[in-house]
């Protein structure tokens, strides 16, 4: 029975690496590219619900139907209010949608749950924790000093080049009587202009709108160099967290489960 779902799951699968590809190329994930991958798996997923109900097993099918609806809204509310990324947020929302169980039982087994998407979020979150990690030995390693967390979270390109570049400015840099002054914004301050969709720099909107930012590159290329967010779309880790709970499990709830039972 669960074993219908593993037509969507390829489906989905193949649709979130060429996702990734389109996101890390261009930055953008058009809505069309999730029609095949709806159009393959909703009739499966239609089906592994009429089973269920046909069952009598109308508990898990109002299970499964209350964390989608619950997962996709959530998802659907951090995107509406600039909290995610829109494409990070339709991959979420259509493999709630698409796979609510797993497919079949991973390596690690089940987690108590038993909602597949869930464990696609944990694991993706878990692996874009490295991501982090990494930014800072590189920091540490070409010598980039900022304040903590910053050397976590970006690093310095050349200003004069940086519409070439994936990210947002972490700097708030003026101009005044000659001289320049900078400052890092702080992450509250970041997410609030975020949320706001006001006061945020994207290096996309210098390369796709110049001539809109023109003081903005003018006080950059004084600047020399300029620190921006590292620019690695979170669609990328969700594909990761996918094939990972497709094929693992749960990865956090695992590591939990040893040093518990430890």
């Amino acid at each position: 029975m669960i074993s219908l779902l593993i037509v969507p799951a390829l489906a989905t699968g193949a649709t979130l690496c060429y996702a990734s590809v389109l996101d890390l190329r261009e930055r953008r994930v058009p809505f069309r590219t999730w029609y095949p991958m709806l159009a393959a798996g909703i009739p499966f997923t239609a089906f592994f619900y009429g089973i269920l109900a046909f069952q009598g097993e109308t508990g898990m099918v109002l299970y499964f139907l209350a964390l989608t609806l619950l997962f996709s809204v959530l998802f659907y509310l951090f995107a509406w209010f600039g909290l995610f990324g829109g494409a990070d947020a339709w991959a979420l929302i259509f493999i709630a949608a698409l796979i609510p169980a797993f497919p079949f039982v991973p390596l690690l087994g089940l987690p108590p749950l038993g909602f597949f998407p869930f464990s696609v979020l944990v694991n993706a979150v878990l692996l874009n924790l490295l991501t982090p990690l990494g930014i800072f030995f590189y920091n540490v390693k070409e010598g980039n000093n900022a304040p903590f967390p910053f050397p976590f979270l970006g690093f310095p390109v050349d200003g004069e080049r940086i519409g070439e570049s994936h990210g947002f400015v972490m700097e708030e840099i003026t101009e005044s009587d000659g001289q320049l002054h900078r400052r890092f914004i702080g992450i509250g301050e970041s997410l609030r202009r975020m949320a706001s969709g006001e006061g945020r720099i994207y290096t996309m909107d210098i390369r796709r709108k110049p001539e809109e930012y023109t003081r903005e590159r003018e006080i950059f290329q004084k600047a020399g160099k300029v620190w921006i967010s590292y620019g690695v779309p979170f669609i990328v880790p969700i594909t990761a967290g996918f094939f990972g709970a497709l094929l693992a499990g749960d990865i956090l709830f695992y590591f939990l489960s040893v040093l518990i039972g430890g």
